[in-house]
């Protein structure tokens, strides 16, 4: 199996939303997850109350049955929205997290870049 045919099986899975519609999801409870590395992070920005955790630590930090969870993951009902930066890894992780039982988990269409074309809020680091 080549990747791309793993991202199109992960992605018929998946209910995977525009921009509006995670910010909609953020705005009634659920979790946003930046997974992108800091790099990405540093030159782009944020998005605000995103739980940043970079995509070797998500499935630990999101498990609620996990000694090493977020506090933020609350439990398998959790909706959750995996960002990455531009909705490729974002697709994978969101299935890994559904096969841990988070059966509302899914991803952003676009990524991190679709958030902020979108003109959804980005807040970046203070310059030192």
């Amino acid at each position: 199996m080549r990747v791309e045919e793993l991202l199109a099986a992960a992605r018929e899975e998946l209910d995977r939303l525009g921009p509006a519609e995670a910010a909609a999801v953020q705005a009634g409870g659920g979790l946003l997850v930046d997974i992108r590395y800091a790099a990405l992070r540093e030159r782009d920005g944020t998005i605000p109350g995103a739980l940043v955790v970079e995509r070797n630590e998500l499935e630990w930090r999101l498990d609620p049955l996990c000694d090493h969870r977020s506090d933020r993951a609350t439990g398998h009902d959790l909706r959750v929205v995996v960002v990455c930066d531009e909705g490729y890894a974002s697709s994978l992780a969101a299935v890994s997290l559904r096969r841990l039982g988070l059966h509302r988990a899914t991803d952003l269409a676009g990524g991190f870049q679709a958030w902020r074309a979108a003109g959804l809020p980005v807040a970046h680091r203070p310059a030192p």
